[in-house]
């Protein structure tokens, strides 16, 4: 390691956090954390986009194309698909009532030095890791029995691995550097020096 230039890593999160049984707490919420920060976030009460920084909101100004995908993502598809995936966990699982909760933490860190980019995919339920995506094998890790029907299926779905493969590995690296580019003077000062 060079001492006098530390390698900077920066990291994009999308944070999903899909619930049933709360009646007090929203059923879906997605959050948007670059370099540790919480730069976005929405939820299924609201029906909103709440950007927390000025320079988010810019981002999202002067690219409708941005915004429009977080509208799908927030209030779109994304939650009815992660409301009939806690369904069908809580049928795998023999749960019939009860809190359940689903989760998925999305995106990349990308090393600003040597431009390595790791991506990454992990779905969790009921606070357990449930399914991880092994970019480099092309597989879906499932450390649960009910979690083998679902790896087997996104296995043997190529053009799903090569979506996430170009989600993970191109898309999201390059919408992090825009967003380190916009948020520049709180992101760039929040890396994490290895």
């Amino acid at each position: 390691m060079n001492l006098f230039c530390p390698v900077v890593k920066h990291s994009m999160k999308y944070i999903i956090t899909a619930s049933s049984g709360l009646p007090d707490f929203p059923e879906y919420i997605a959050a948007l954390v670059v370099n540790e920060n919480l730069v976005g976030y929405c939820d299924s009460s609201k029906l909103t986009i709440d950007p927390k920084h000025d320079w988010m909101e810019k981002v999202l100004k002067d690219d409708p194309n941005h915004l429009a995908q977080y509208k799908r993502a927030c209030f779109g598809g994304e939650p009815i698909y992660f409301k009939a995936t806690i369904n069908s966990l809580k049928q795998r699982f023999n749960h019939s009532g009860g809190v359940h909760i689903l989760q998925r933490i999305s995106g990349c860190e990308w090393d600003d030095e040597t431009g390595e980019v790791v991506g990454f995919n992990h779905f969790g339920y009921d606070g357990e890791d449930f399914l991880s995506i092994d970019l480099k094998r092309e597989i879906w890790i499932a450390p649960k029995q009910q979690a083998v029907l679902t790896k087997l299926r996104w296995d043997a779905d190529k053009a799903r691995m090569k979506f996430n493969q170009n989600h993970l590995t191109v898309i999201y690296p390059e919408w992090l550097k825009n967003y380190l580019a916009y948020g520049r003077s709180i992101l760039l000062r929040t890396g994490r020096i290895t």
